[in-house]
């Protein structure tokens, strides 16, 4: 299970607790950070938020934190759909390019390499259509509650 820490924006009377969860790099976490070009980059875009609501048997106060929780299923079948299926498309149009290049007699090669773009390319949005609708099937869970918030629970002490 995947877990990300997220503060509580809003609620509703239906059950529903709104979320904000900051998407972080994972740069900066290892020890060349200093001097990598990628964290470099990480930093100058900072972080950012995503707000979305989840379902919830209980009532929380804005700015609790929870921990959520997405199976890594999830993640794993939208990495291999993406990374996997675009190159079994380039490997599949290249032989069939050159397949059918040698029956009309053109090129092989040109063939080959103009079919294996093709495929590769429409296995690639395929791909990233079905990743996403996987990804917007799956539902987090919220793990635990961990209180509130420290700055929250400062503002709310000082007036």
């Amino acid at each position: 299970m995947m877990e990300q820490v997220a503060k509580v924006v809003g609620t509703d009377s239906d059950g529903w607790v709104k979320v904000q969860v900051e998407l972080k790099s994972a740069c900066n976490h290892c020890s060349s950070s200093e001097s990598c070009g990628t964290s470099a980059v990480a930093k100058a875009f900072g972080s950012r938020l995503q707000e979305f609501s989840l379902p919830s048997t209980e009532t929380y106060p804005e700015g609790t934190l929870l921990r959520l929780g997405l199976p890594e299923s999830v993640v794993l079948k939208a990495a291999l759909l993406v990374y996997m299926l675009p190159l079994a498309g380039l490997f599949l149009g290249g032989l069939l390019g050159r397949f059918i290049a040698s029956l009309a007699g053109f090129s092989t090669d040109g063939g080959a390499i103009f079919m294996a773009i093709i495929f590769a390319l429409l296995a690639w949005q395929l791909g990233k259509s079905q990743a996403r609708r996987i990804e917007n099937r799956a539902q987090p869970v919220i793990l635990a509650y961990l209180g509130q918030a420290m700055e929250a629970a400062s503002e709310s002490k000082c007036h």
